[in-house]
């Protein structure tokens, strides 16, 4: 069984008891992880599950093994015969994870507790914008203009007839100057 996750702006491919560095989550080390952005899972039948983007309720969990940072990179910037020359090191900041469980179903520890007071919520919120509105419209009356009657509009003018085009006279070449 394999799942692709999404952490850190990378996909990577995992299975169980794999050791894989990605880009700094908060935690210490031994502290158990959930990554919930699954692209994909893969069961030991060979069924391939595809998420659009994502798996709605699959789960990977990892255990966070260290905080570690990458070997440093140097970035060197320079400009030929303009004495500009830079020179920077870069270390980034790494979490090493052993993943310990792929599921598919969804985390062990439900969130029933979390729907039990949003299914209350909204029956309020129903309630208070609709009185809100309905006191809105028989506060502020509609506004009507009185409609006056439009200006009769100014007959145009009729366009003179264009005269036929004239016809350029041909140029005259100027007389070439000689030296003497």
């Amino acid at each position: 069984m394999f799942a692709v996750i999404k952490t850190g702006g990378k996909q990577y491919k995992v299975a169980k008891d794999d050791v894989i560095k990605v880009e700094r989550l908060s935690g210490e080390t031994g502290d158990n992880v959930q990554l919930d952005q699954v692209l994909a899972i893969a069961g030991d039948d060979g069924a391939l599950s595809v998420g659009s983007p994502i798996l709605e309720g699959a789960v990977v969990s990892a255990t966070l093994l260290e905080q570690a940072r990458a070997d440093k990179i140097v970035v060197f910037k320079k400009k030929r015969r303009q004495n500009y020359r830079r020179k920077a090191g870069h270390r980034q900041d790494l979490t090493v994870l052993r993943i310990t469980d792929i599921s598919a179903k969804g985390a062990k520890k439900a969130a029933p507790k979390k729907a039990a007071p949003k299914k209350a919520a909204p029956a309020k919120k129903a309630e208070a914008p609709a009185a809100e509105k309905t006191e809105a419209k028989k506060a502020a009356p509609k506004k009507t203009a009185p409609k006056t009657a439009a200006a009769p509009k100014k007959a145009a003018a009729p366009k003179a007839e264009k005269a036929a085009p004239k016809k350029a006279a041909p140029k005259k070449a100027a007389p070439k100057k000689t030296k003497e």
